[in-house]
């Protein structure tokens, strides 16, 4: 029974293995944003008071 020799099928898994991790990451970061996030202002602004027109 050829199904219970794991020499071909070891090797097998073991190269389509390298293969995926070799390959597939180049791939994605490829893609990946190469934009920095603009940092934001921490000072936080005064907010304007509201002049109620009927008082």
């Amino acid at each position: 029974m050829p199904q219970l020799n794991p020499s071909p099928w070891f090797a097998i898994l073991m190269f389509s293995w390298l293969i995926l991790l070799t390959v597939y990451p180049q791939k994605v970061t490829k893609h990946l944003s190469t934009n920095e996030p603009a940092t934001q202002n921490t000072e936080k602004s005064k907010p304007t008071p509201w002049t109620w027109p009927w008082t």
